[in-house]
């Protein structure tokens, strides 16, 4: 009687999964919705097990105590964008993001850490940190260290603290449109700064602006 040997046998090469395809398919199609968000001027319609299942805020509002809305009326959202909820779904359906331009990326980025940390989505919120790690500059570093701060984000925190320890970048962000902003919604992140004589300059140039 011959054995059976596997190595004789053709390999079998099992393909990478494509649940995310699908479940985008199913959103595109909108087959099966059975809940509709009212965003701006736009409808967004989805599937209330598909959001319940990736966010536990949804599940608490489309089946828990904080249950809203009906099959047919649509669930007015009124703190978030259009374009930004589109990209908040299209992420709980396929686990991605859809493409954007890499000018409108730090914005969008900076839209949805603030969506993703509302709805406990917590691997979206930190593909977002990643992607504003990548963003600082002087222009933009105390906008983000703000959002850092407001949302708990101790390493994209730590990024800005690290770039502003340079002197060169304190100087250049401090005359920013966004450290004005930091200081007033986030004074006491000043005292994180990683260099003790850089607080004094910061104290120094806004009384100089006083």
């Amino acid at each position: 009687m011959s054995e059976f040997h596997a190595q004789e046998t053709p390999s079998i090469l099992v393909p990478p999964s494509d649940l995310h395809r699908h479940l985008g398919l199913l959103l595109s199609s909108k087959v099966g919705v059975d809940v509709k968000f009212r965003v701006g001027r736009k409808t967004f319609s989805a599937h209330r097990s598909v959001l319940a299942a990736r966010s536990p805020v949804f599940r608490a509002e489309l089946f828990g105590l904080m249950k809203e809305g009906t099959t047919t009326g649509a669930i007015r959202i009124h703190d978030i964008k259009p374009e930004v909820f589109n990209a908040l779904l299209t992420f709980m359906y396929t686990d991605a993001l859809p493409a954007m331009d890499k000018q409108e990326e730090s914005a969008m980025a900076q839209h949805l850490l603030v969506a993703a940390d509302k709805h406990d989505l917590e691997r979206l919120k930190l593909i977002c940190e990643e992607k504003l790690c990548n963003c600082i500059n002087t222009s933009s570093v105390a906008t983000i260290l703000a959002l850092a701060e407001q949302h708990h984000c101790h390493e994209l925190k730590a990024t800005c603290l690290v770039f502003l320890s340079s002197p060169n970048n304190l100087d250049a962000a401090i005359e920013s449109e966004g450290f004005e902003l930091l200081t007033k919604r986030c004074p006491g992140v000043i005292k994180d700064f990683p260099k003790s004589q850089v607080a004094p300059s910061i104290l120094g140039k806004r009384k100089s602006g006083a």
